[in-house]
């Protein structure tokens, strides 16, 4: 099986991959998934990636006719009015992705109107500009997000794509727009807690938590994203807030994580002695040890970082090594890199 395939779909950064050749085959693309897991932002990276414009339409909003067109009499003949919410060419470029958001959530009769525009790139006297393509996304009916059932004439009419939550690429995205290293290092850590619906109990060996079935917040990774802005709040303020975003529950798990990651020995303590320096025990700790190393690496302590990650475990010194180019493409020039390198091939074998 492809190791990007899991049982449900596929990992988000291999769902941007097969959007991008559906765009590029000019094939509509359907993107299925749980709330908050990133099926909207696939289509606007795809869309930046590729150099194409974005006309983003959620269709729950939208009215048969808003797609359609109001009818106007031209020489005794009803004729449909083109749609401004639609691409035009001429202001909104020749090449670009018409993106239909929240499309089975929609009411039938504006499913109905897409499909003419689906299958044959055109409804009533609109015509899809010959360099535009379709991508839509929605919720599973199992999400309990008001999603309908899609219509098995509309659904053949797309490319189908499921998404499935996966903390590894959200990591990657995370670190490279520097989101608060204790976050990324928690939910490495916890990556039950990545994506947790209202209605589910988790039992994992040392994690038992259930989301109440009427939760209005709850772990997307969406929400961690947010999240993630409240984790330098102060101990008072900070739990509250997050609880706010992922739930109780969550919440309170991040805050016993984030009193690990505020105990282990500071930057500033190991970049002084990183031959010394304490190495903490527990994969917790040593977690967010990794995630504040990767963070604070600059051409000027990647010495001393490189150093005292030797005196950590083999997992925790690659995913710090790592973690620092990706936040840092300037360390790759450093001597400590190509040493770490030179004693690590096997890591890039």
């Amino acid at each position: 099986m492809n190791m990007h395939i899991q049982d449900k779909g596929v990992k988000i950064d291999f769902a941007a991959k097969m959007l991008e050749a559906y765009i590029e085959g000019d094939t509509p693309a359907m993107l299925w998934g749980p709330p908050g897991c990133g099926k909207s932002d696939i289509v606007a990276q795809t869309a930046d990636k590729l150099g194409l414009a974005l006309i983003d339409q959620r269709l729950t909003t939208l009215e048969p006719v808003d797609l359609r067109g109001l009818p106007h009499i031209k020489d005794g003949a009803a004729i449909w009015a083109n749609p401004s919410i639609l691409p035009d060419e001429k202001r909104d470029g020749p090449r670009g992705i018409l993106f239909l958001d929240e499309i089975n959530a929609a009411p039938a009769s504006t499913q109905a109107a897409c499909y003419q525009l689906i299958l044959n790139r055109r409804i009533g006297e609109y015509r899809l500009p010959p360099g535009w393509r379709i991508a839509a996304a929605g919720n599973r009916q199992s999400d309990r997000a008001s999603a309908q059932r899609m219509p098995s004439a509309l659904a053949n009419r797309f490319a189908h794509i499921d998404v499935v939550p996966d903390v590894a690429p959200w990591a990657d995205w995370a670190i490279a727009t520097n989101r608060h290293p204790a976050m990324i290092a928690f939910l490495r850590f916890r990556p039950q807690l990545f994506h947790l619906m209202p209605g589910v109990a988790l039992d994992d060996g040392d994690i038992k938590l259930s989301m109440p079935a009427d939760a209005r917040a709850f772990p997307t990774p969406r929400s961690w994203t947010d999240a993630a802005n409240y984790a330098d709040r102060d101990a008072e303020m900070r739990q509250p807030l997050i609880a706010g975003r992922v739930g109780v529950g969550p919440s309170v798990e991040f805050e016993g994580f984030i009193r690990t990651f505020l105990d282990v020995p500071s930057i500033k303590t190991i970049l002084a002695d990183p031959a010394g320096a304490k190495v903490p025990q527990g994969p917790g700790a040593l977690f967010a040890v990794s995630a504040a190393l990767a963070r604070a690496a600059t051409p000027i302590n990647y010495g001393a970082i490189m150093e005292y990650i030797k005196r950590i475990p083999k997992a925790y010194e690659v995913l710090t090594a790592v973690d620092s180019q990706k936040r840092n493409k300037s360390l790759a020039e450093t001597g400590a890199w190509v040493s770490w390198c030179g004693r690590n091939t096997a890591v890039f074998a």
